[in-house]
């Protein structure tokens, strides 16, 4: 589609151009009638004979079954359970200031809740268990604006669904390691200078 429209868009300036520059040169040996037709009317033709709606569906097909490469799959937490994440980090190549200087050093350890407060509540769940879905349903979270809820795995058009809300969000590989989560459903959030994480245990069938 892109082809097409950049293609049309060089046609109308090769077109404008030529209007702007055209005079009279007489006429120079014999002339024949064009019986090729013209690369405009080829272009309506394929843009009217192409299949919209098929494009269409493929479209939504796609955004449908989207997910990140780098998801991770974690167990259903087996007990309750709360410990404290060390969000502390390392930089990995020097910082420099304006005037060239290095502000801080390669190596250099640091603390990013000592020097900014995490409101939200950040809440992991597997979108693809119907059991985690449920326990968020009768969870407090849902009705908290600070929470923020991850998935690690399943539709995440089927969860907006089911859980009547638009603000659902993949946990790849990365979130997962650096917030120190384990196993689902798990709970983040900031106590102090560091990440307090609680697992909660789904309750057995009788």
């Amino acid at each position: 589609m892109r082809r097409i429209i950049t293609f049309i868009t060089i046609i109308v300036a090769i077109s404008m151009s030529a209007e702007i520059w055209a005079k009279d040169l007489g006429k120079y040996g014999a002339t024949y009638p064009v019986i090729e037709e013209d690369a405009i009317g080829q272009l309506k033709k394929a843009i009217a004979g192409y299949d919209w709606v098929k494009f269409t569906n493929k479209q939504k097909e796609k955004i449908r079954n989207f997910k990140p490469k780098d998801l991770m799959d974690l167990p259903v937490a087996k007990e309750n359970k709360v410990f404290n994440v060390d969000m502390t980090g390392t930089i990995k190549e020097d910082i420099i200031g304006r005037d060239g200087e290095v502000v801080y050093p390669k190596g250099y350890k640091y603390n990013p809740m000592e020097y900014v407060f995490m409101r939200r509540i950040i809440v992991f769940i597997n979108g693809s268990d119907e059991k985690q879905i449920e326990w968020y349903k009768q969870s407090p979270y849902p009705v908290d604006m600070r929470t923020m809820l991850l998935i690690t795995d399943g539709s995440y058009l089927d969860v907006r669904k089911k859980l009547k809300t638009l603000t659902v969000y993949y946990a790849n590989k990365e979130i997962i390691e650096r917030m120190g989560i384990k196993a689902l459903p798990s709970v983040a959030v900031q106590k102090g200078t560091q990440l307090e994480v609680r697992e909660y245990a789904l309750k057995k069938e009788k």
